[in-house]
């Protein structure tokens, strides 16, 4: 897709949890691909970081930031609501909040690491979810965009809390997808709810640290950030209560 010719050019792009490794790329790809963008993230420090970095990136881009509180419902509306009427649309949601606990076996699976991951990994996709909803059904492009862990179709003993938290993110972003293709009719959706699938990340500062790691079937952040923009590359109805799988399946 070249440089402002493509679906992103002129879109209205919100991202959360946009300070870490995974939203400074979306960020600076979106901003490539000719979108507004619209960062949060919990830690203001680190936004202003990242929305300097895509600014600085891209010369011209619309690229702003809001700390916003995604465990409040209202907080999280008054963003959407907020985005909409600043910038006259609203086109995608990318939820890149993550967050992992784990333990060395199921019987020392910690109930305090449930209690946080059900936060970060479903509480906050409840609340965007219901807060951009009406948004990006209004839009002529929308997407929601999830980004979820092998882990969720295949858990692992240590890993309980983060596989549910990730398979229940997972199952309301499909009922959001559903919602989607309900309002769509017999047209088919024209708004889209989408999950991208990874067995973890990778970025230049790890391999930095682990020099002989081989990070095997890792996604790296600029590969996820090209999948997320990709998503706008398909018609919705093909996007819709997908698993798009940027690993090989288990």
């Amino acid at each position: 897709m070249e440089n402002g010719r493509g679906p992103l050019e002129g879109a209205v792009v919100a991202v959360a949890g946009a300070a870490g490794p995974a939203g400074r790329a979306c960020l600076l790809r979106l901003a490539e691909a000719g979108a507004t963008v619209v960062a949060s993230d919990a830690d203001p420090g680190r936004l202003a970081e990242a929305v300097d970095a895509a600014r600085y990136a891209h010369g011209g881009a619309t690229v702003t930031g809001d700390t916003v509180d995604l465990l409040d419902l209202n907080a999280t509306r008054e963003w959407a609501d907020r985005t909409e009427k600043e910038f006259g649309r609203i086109d995608g949601l990318v939820h890149l909040v993550g967050g992992w606990r784990g333990s060395a076996s199921f019987a020392e699976t910690n109930l305090a690491d449930w209690e946080l991951l059900e936060k970060l990994l479903i509480r906050t996709v409840q609340h965007t979810s219901l807060a951009f909803h009406d948004g990006l059904l209004r839009s002529d492009r929308g997407r929601y965009v999830l980004i979820s862990a092998a882990g969720a179709s295949q858990p692992t003993a240590g890993n309980a809390a983060y596989a549910a938290s990730k398979a229940a993110a997972e199952a309301w972003t499909l009922a959001l997808a559903d919602a989607f293709r309900k309002a769509g009719g017999e047209e088919g959706p024209k708004t889209a709810a989408a999950i991208l699938v990874v067995k973890a990340l990778v970025h230049d500062a790890m391999r930095a640290e682990r020099p002989n790691a081989k990070f095997a079937g890792f996604t790296d952040v600029t590969e996820l950030a090209e999948a997320i923009a990709g998503v706008w590359d398909r018609p919705a109805r093909e996007a819709n209560g997908q698993r798009l799988w940027l690993t090989p399946k288990p």
